[in-house]
């Protein structure tokens, strides 16, 4: 595909093809994090009010195949890689946008390009479909202004006031209606609320009520490999957020917690790890592991103290170690696991396992 487009060959994938013949509407999401909760969050809300929502594209059901099934209504996850190699044909219903951050610099070329693939997902809307979009993220606010369509925002800014908010320890829907309190939610960190307004927003311009959006929310449980809680050992909790893949997710993930050990690293994508550097205020330790170990040290040179790790079992050893009673212990590379592993799953199960190896060691 590479050398097509290299060429100039026209590409089209699966994604622009499958929305482009879809006869059901079509949500699409996209950002740098968060997009397979939301997706799936879409899912459920949708379907709690009775309505038959596949969700699709980089998880459950191949879209093509998604799209022979007798579903009202198709949730899809679309990727920038995917985005890119759309045409006209694409035009979702509704479009949300989470947030863009530096990711994938090494095949898009720049972040320039990686923010307009991503804008991709509601170009070629038409004057009817809807944006949902963040504008607490300021590269997502501004593409939104050039959306040919409806915009309706989400934002956890505590002074938002409009669209999908935050009032009065409740979220909020644009016009006052409360759709839950968040004393009440299972996930409380504020990516979570994030993803919540997101996926509320657009399951309730695509068939679901307050009802039901309410329902799903309240039965939400956190996604495998993204800030899931393992174990813990003489009070040190050990977190696996394998799925952080890029220092965006991991600055997000550190923000949750008052001191981590952290252990990163992994194959890099083209991205200035020393963006994390001002996580050091959280850290107790770091643990650095895979192919840019040494970048990872770098960034935290004379902040934080520092370990290189060149095994899974030794990197959750180092970061017990390094811990103490009231840390956590945080698997949260900031890079794709592609140096060690087939998968950030398979980084995660590797994790999981010695952590649990770890910890029956340790009561023995």
């Amino acid at each position: 595909m590479i050398a097509a487009l290299n060429q100039g060959v026209p590409v089209r994938g699966d994604i622009d093809l499958a929305v482009g013949e879809s006869s059901v509407p079509v949500v699409a999401v996209t950002g740098t994090n968060g997009k397979t909760t939301v997706t799936t969050l879409i899912a459920a809300m949708l379907e709690a009010n009775g309505v038959r929502a596949g969700a699709a594209g980089n998880i459950g059901w191949a879209v093509m195949d998604a799209q022979q099934r007798a579903f009202d209504v198709l949730v899809v996850e679309v990727s920038s890689f995917q985005l890119h190699s759309t045409t006209e044909t694409f035009s979702p219903s509704v479009s949300v946008l989470l947030n863009i951050a530096e990711d994938h610099t090494d095949w898009h070329g720049s972040f320039g390009e990686y923010s307009q693939d991503k804008a991709r997902v509601f170009r070629r809307q038409g004057p009817g479909d809807l944006l949902v979009y963040n504008s607490d993220d300021p590269i997502v606010a501004s593409l939104a202004l050039e959306a040919p369509g409806r915009t309706l925002s989400f934002s956890i800014d505590p002074g938002a006031t409009s669209g999908y908010r935050i009032h009065n320890g409740a979220l909020i829907t644009p016009d006052g209606d409360r759709i839950a309190r968040i004393a009440d939610l299972p996930l409380q960190a504020p990516h979570d609320l994030a993803n919540a307004l997101a996926a509320s927003a657009a399951a309730l311009n695509s068939g679901a009520n307050i009802e039901s959006v309410h329902a799903a929310l309240l039965s939400f449980a956190r996604l495998h490999h993204r800030a899931e809680p393992i174990g813990e050992n003489q009070g040190v909790a050990f977190i696996n957020d394998s799925k952080a893949t890029n220092p965006h997710a991991t600055i997000t993930a550190v923000g949750g917690y008052e001191s981590c050990v952290l252990i990163a690293g992994g194959r890099n994508k083209g991205i200035d790890l020393s963006i994390l550097r001002p996580l050091s205020k959280k850290l107790r330790g770091v643990v650095a592991i895979g192919e840019c170990a040494a970048e990872i040290e770098a960034a935290f040179d004379g902040t934080t103290p520092t370990r290189v790790a060149t095994t899974m079992k030794d990197a959750v050893r180092f970061a017990a170690e390094m811990s103490k009673p009231g840390d956590v212990v945080l698997l949260s590379p900031a890079c794709a696991s592609f140096d060690w592993y087939q998968s950030y799953e398979e980084r995660g199960d590797s994790f999981v396992s010695e952590v649990e190896a770890f910890i029956a060691g340790a009561s023995q």
